[in-house]
């Protein structure tokens, strides 16, 4: 049965998809599919499961990604967080860095579909939840068609029937992650003809995919979309996804709006001994390319690192970026 929400996809972002990012991100979409950044399944079952699974309900629905290469600890990681009410296990098989690399998962994992055949064989016995597996069109050399659509084979026959696929190639050697992000050239045509070539497969598409009307375009080929970098660079972008991809007859949240309804989630972060700016960095590319948007970010920036800040500082800045306001700065810099 498909997953609705998998028709558009926020994703994985290490350093930046956290509880806070995700909560912002609801403000502007209700039904796409949110990701947690990758957790490695060590981390999971023997780290602080509040700071690296925890999420507030308002998240759903939500998806954890997990980093590893060892079946058992897997299992049990996908346990965890399938009790935890995730509602989607996936398995990160496209992330290309030295370090992911060294710990034997991401994606030089593959070269061995085997392994990670068996490794969603486990994931998926012993939760409820579907496992699904983040993978990349090829990786070094083995980059021809045909050596995806093994991949692909050998994970589906495991019991995998969701694929999100980056559709670049990583370089494992030579390219840095940001390269491996940019250099490959993307061949979004190789996704469609997987998709063509396995219709019982749910496939998602992912890279280089800048706007909500480039992923309604994508949406004639594959079953669904995920987009990454420009979702959290220029998130105002993701206002129209309730409407354009999932056609709800309702009127898209303003930039104000999403600002406004996070506050009570500011103070009850400020309440428990968090800092502003925890959350406030992942709002500042609200208003990117608008009007008094360097402004607002500069306020925020200026203003939320401070351990005493409170909402009022983003208060100011929702006032200095919609209605032009002053504020003690700037009053500073004119005096």
């Amino acid at each position: 049965m498909k997953h609705r929400a998998h028709r558009f996809c926020i994703a994985p972002m290490m350093g930046w998809s956290d509880t806070h990012c995700r909560v912002f991100h609801r403000q502007l979409t209700t039904h796409a599919l949110l990701y947690t950044e990758m957790v490695t399944a060590d981390a999971v079952i023997h780290g602080d499961r509040t700071r690296l699974l925890g999420f507030s309900d308002v998240e759903h629905p939500i998806a954890l990604q997990l980093g590893g290469s060892d079946p058992a600890k897997l299992r049990e990681a996908a346990r965890i967080g399938a009790d935890l009410g995730y509602e989607e296990i996936n398995l990160n098989v496209g992330c290309p860095s030295d370090r992911v690399q060294e710990g034997r998962f991401g994606a030089c994992l593959m070269s061995e579909p085997e392994l990670v055949g068996s490794c969603v064989s486990e994931m998926r016995a012993h939760q409820p939840v579907p496992v699904t597996v983040k993978c990349r069109i090829g990786i070094d050399d083995q980059d021809e068609e045909e050596d995806l659509r093994r991949f692909i084979e050998v994970v589906a026959d495991a019991g995998c029937t969701r694929f999100i696929v980056h559709a670049r190639k990583a370089w494992l050697k030579g390219l840095s992650p940001k390269e491996n992000r940019e250099v490959p050239p993307l061949d979004y045509a190789r996704v469609y003809r997987l998709k063509a070539a396995r219709p019982d497969l749910e496939i998602v598409i992912n890279g280089g995919i800048e706007t909500v009307e480039e992923a309604r375009a994508h949406l004639d080929h594959v079953d669904g979309v995920m987009l990454g970098r420009a979702a959290y660079q220029n998130p105002a972008i993701l206002a129209d996804v309730d409407r354009l991809i999932f056609g709800l007859d309702a009127q898209s949240p303003t930039r104000a709006d999403a600002l406004n309804a996070m506050l009570p989630y500011v103070e009850q972060h400020l309440s428990r001994g968090g800092r502003l700016s925890n959350v406030t960095r992942h709002v500042l590319g609200l208003y990117h390319g608008q009007p008094r948007g360097k402004t607002f970010r500069r306020h925020l920036s200026e203003g939320a690192t401070a351990a005493s800040a409170t909402a009022d500082v983003l208060r100011d800045a929702i006032a200095v970026v919609e209605h032009g306001s002053a504020y003690p700065g700037d009053r500073s810099r004119a005096a």
